[in-house]
């Protein structure tokens, strides 16, 4: 070995090589939704479906606060289960509470839906 080689050799035992924490690195990188400065809106939200025989068929009475949370809109799309899939037209009501849903309940209990059972509410833009 010659002296030079020792040289580099001694000088790489004396400095300490520092691991880097992968997870500090991460931690420096945005999520991609910041980056493109959008936030993510809630699109849908569980309520309470209430009926109503007062109502019109095909007209859903809603809470001007929870339609600026799912996002305004003409129509509502109120799915049951999974399974079954309603349409309403809007009509704002501040006398409904911001977590329920009037309808009218006449058709509802032949596809097995109840008064006061919790469903899934959406906006339809068309």
């Amino acid at each position: 070995m010659s002296a030079e080689e020792a040289k580099k050799q001694q000088e790489q035992e004396e400095l300490p090589r520092k691991k880097i924490d992968v997870r500090s690195a991460l931690a420096l990188i945005p999520p991609a939704s910041q980056l493109l400065g959008r936030e993510k809106k809630q699109r849908e939200r569980r309520v309470r479906l209430r009926f109503h025989d007062e109502l019109k068929e095909g007209i859903a009475k809603v809470n001007p606060e929870l339609l600026k949370e799912i996002g305004e809109g003409e129509y509502i799309e109120i799915v049951v289960a999974h399974r079954h899939k309603f349409r309403y037209r809007v009509e704002k009501d501040d006398s409904v509470p911001p977590n329920e849903v009037w309808v009218n309940g006449a058709k509802l209990p032949e596809y097995g839906v109840s008064d006061n059972t919790i469903v899934t509410v959406r906006t339809i833009k068309a």
